[in-house]
């Protein structure tokens, strides 16, 4: 198996749409097991979407719970209420921000076999859900934001990386100081 790098903020991969699926065959089936290589080695995460690893492919996977997932050219065809949590992003590492997303999402796509599915979710599934589909779409967790938001985010990152390059600037941060939760107004 391949362990692909995961791409970070900054990275034009991130902001580009995926193409769809139009064929399951054995050069995916391989790049998806490479993809729960991939998820297994970053141990903090619980999806990835293939554009996290450079490949324009709308496809993401996941493994919650145990239970590992895969599903090709995914939509949410519905959404009800609101859920509020802290949410992350392997591609930006460190960073949580409370967001506001639909808590519950009938989500449609195709499985491995190639078959039409359908998965309900709410609260942590179906916020997983959003934001490996917003990968797929170029969206980033900063573009949900408000500008005066996205700016507070951006910095706060930016403070992290610097913490973690900076042997001086690391001393000094706190035991755990590595991932920050940030709360927006």
């Amino acid at each position: 198996m391949t362990t692909y790098s995961i791409r970070t903020f900054g990275d034009p991969v991130l902001k580009s749409k995926a193409a769809p699926i139009t064929d399951v065959d054995g050069k995916l089936v391989r790049l998806v097991d490479d993809m729960f290589t991939t998820l297994e080695e970053s141990e903090l995460g619980i999806a990835l979407a293939a554009p996290q690893i450079g490949v324009q492919k709308q496809i993401f996977v996941w493994d919650l719970d145990g239970e590992r997932q895969v599903i090709f050219n995914p939509e949410i065809v519905e959404s009800d209420g609101e859920w509020v949590y802290d949410e992350g992003c392997l591609s930006i590492p460190g960073l949580y921000v409370e967001m506001g997303r639909p808590k519950t999402v009938l989500m449609r796509g195709i499985d491995i076999d190639g078959e039409v599915v359908e998965r309900e979710a709410d609260e942590l599934e179906a916020r997983m859900y959003q934001h490996e589909l917003d990968h797929l779409h170029g969206v980033l967790m900063f573009d949900r934001m408000q500008p005066d938001q996205r700016k507070e985010a951006i910095k706060e990152y930016r403070r992290i990386l610097n913490a973690e390059t900076d042997p001086a600037g690391s001393a000094a941060e706190p035991a755990g100081s590595r991932f920050r939760r940030l709360r927006l107004q």
